[in-house]
């Protein structure tokens, strides 16, 4: 008979960034190792069925994840219309770190290891947030992303281990994250998917995609964990 698989508890919570709440859903499987924060790109939100794949592998990985939503409603209705906010990589950025300071003070939350998964802009965003917070993002993993958003300077300053994942059909993409591979100086790696188009729509694509993002964070959210606790 095989065991039941466990469905982690999933509260909706809100986070505030300046004068706006931000909307997200938190999900803590039981005796989680870390918490991975989301940072979505072009158009889309904590609904995105591709982010919430990779979530539920985190989750089944023993990793608590935060999806949310780094517009407001009324952000993404302009945005729609206009593309102005997909591309303002100072809002996405300032969105994350505010999600992440929320989360350093939740309770439950307070001494776990925090990690990053960007998809497209929002990978610049996740790039410059981990290197203004230092060690305290334990790793990095962007899909599809647009690493190179994010200026050789922030590059250079991230310490957190970071995996590039693209697709090996995402031309031009792929030149961008090997040039911003390049700039990084701290523990990184590039993946590509083989046959792989820059949204992983592909039999199996995403699913490697997970597979990889689980695999990075496992190993290096329990390798921070284990090094606080010395």
């Amino acid at each position: 008979m095989n065991s039941p698989i466990l469905v982690p508890a999933i509260r909706e919570v809100r986070i505030p960034s300046g004068e706006v709440w931000l909307y997200g859903d938190l999900a803590l499987p039981s005796d989680f190792t870390g918490l991975v924060l989301f940072a979505h790109g072009s158009g889309s939100g904590r609904h995105s069925a591709r982010n919430r794949q990779v979530a539920q592998s985190l989750q089944k990985a023993g990793i608590a994840t935060l999806l949310f939503d780094l517009l407001t409603a009324q952000e993404e209705q302009v945005d729609i219309h206009t593309r102005e906010h997909r591309f303002d990589i100072a809002l996405l950025t300032s969105r994350l770190q505010d999600a992440t300071i929320w989360a350093m003070a939740q309770p439950d939350l307070q001494h776990v290891p925090l990690g990053y998964f960007g998809a497209s802009t929002g990978s610049a965003g996740a790039i410059i947030a981990a290197a203004r917070l230092g060690q305290r993002i334990a790793a990095v993993v962007s899909r599809g992303g647009r690493p190179d958003l994010a200026g050789p300077v922030a590059l250079a300053a991230v310490t957190a281990p970071t995996l590039l994942i693209v697709g090996g059909a995402d031309h031009g993409v792929i030149e961008l994250n090997r040039q911003a591979l390049l700039q990084l100086t701290c523990d990184k790696e590039l993946a590509v998917v083989p046959g792989a188009s820059h949204l992983f729509e592909e039999r199996g694509a995403l699913q490697q995609v997970a597979e990889l993002a689980a695999s990075w964070f496992s190993t290096h959210l329990a390798h921070k964990s284990s090094v606080e606790h010395l």
